[in-house]
């Protein structure tokens, strides 16, 4: 398969790399620094299981890359619509354009600009960042990947995209509902997030107080209401999944928010706490905890978004 990479950073970059590593032709979208870099030295990953370099096609231009077979979506959540609109001439009739992304509202974004025909759901379970340019870092020994078709449905691109990530060495599933899973994910990385970010420490010292444990565990609740009234159910059981599931992190994981946060770099707040509040707000929920870190990060959000 050609596969194409919008936003070739921490995620985009990381399976990009391991897709080509396994025979994919893979060509990425990328910009500034880190795309002369890769240009003159290659993509380099750095990782638990192995380091490695893969030299391929990179552009921040897309019409430079081509028609590709399917498009891993992967830009910031802030950058949505910017990037789905430069999508036209990495598309082909039958191109599946798969959403890598924090939040549950990208989806409908990138739709409205190709088409819900087009748009592949998916989350992705990775702790990845660009070190430095044309340098990706990945941490832990969590990789996953769970996508799917909007509808369902076991197409024969979702199946093709599915055996490329296998081959890749990359776990991954196909989902029978995507919502459910970005909903489930989303529930996660709110309380992940939301708290390495204020606290400025890594997961497994905040579980170990019972304080900020509690309010890991009731940030996963609120997001499970919010979603209930959304249509979506989750697990009963999502809050002691969500627990154990940050317990077997390791030490001193954190989230891609709390990397943005101490580098300086804009935040993805508003895909995050924004929307869960404001949701929330819609169906007369209460969400607290989570309107408290989200009151709590926003002077840094506006802060870096304006420097930036």
């Amino acid at each position: 398969m050609k596969i194409g990479v919008v936003g070739a950073g921490g995620i985009g970059g990381y399976y990009g790399a391991r897709l080509a590593s396994a025979g994919a032709e893979v060509g990425l979208i990328a910009r500034g620094d880190h795309l002369a870099a890769i240009r003159e030295h290659g993509l380099r990953v750095r990782a638990d299981d192995a380091d490695f370099v893969v030299h391929v096609a990179a552009s921040d231009d897309p019409a430079k890359i081509g028609p590709c077979d399917a498009v891993i979506f992967s830009v910031k959540s802030y950058d949505t619509d910017q990037a789905a609109a430069l999508l036209g001439p990495l598309l082909k009739p039958e191109t599946g354009v798969l959403s890598l992304q924090n939040g549950v509202d990208n989806e409908e974004k990138i739709a409205a600009r190709i088409g819900p025909e087009r748009v592949l759901g998916g989350v992705s379970f990775i702790l990845a960042h660009i070190a430095e340019p044309g340098v990706v870092e990945q941490v832990g020994s969590v990789r996953r990947v769970v996508f799917g078709e909007l509808d369902g449905s076991r197409s024969e691109r979702v199946t093709q995209l599915l055996a490329e990530f296998r081959k890749a060495g990359i776990d991954t599933d196909l989902a029978d509902d995507i919502r459910i899973v970005l909903w489930d994910k989303f529930a996660y990385l709110c309380a992940l997030a939301g708290l390495t970010a204020v606290t400025r420490l890594p997961i497994d010292k905040l579980l170990a107080v019972p304080e900020t444990r509690k309010l890991f565990r009731e940030v996963v609740r609120e997001v499970s209401l919010v979603a209930s009234a959304e249509g979506v159910e989750l697990a009963g059981d999502i809050v002691d999944q969500k627990t154990a599931f940050a317990e077997n992190l390791g030490p001193d994981s954190y989230s891609s928010l709390h990397h943005d946060l101490v580098t300086g770099r804009r935040l993805e707040l508003d895909a995050l706490h924004g929307e869960l509040t404001r949701r929330a707000a819609r169906h007369g929920i209460p969400v607290p905890v989570s309107e408290t870190i989200y009151s709590l990060l926003r002077p840094w959000e506006l802060a870096q978004r304006s420097a930036g």
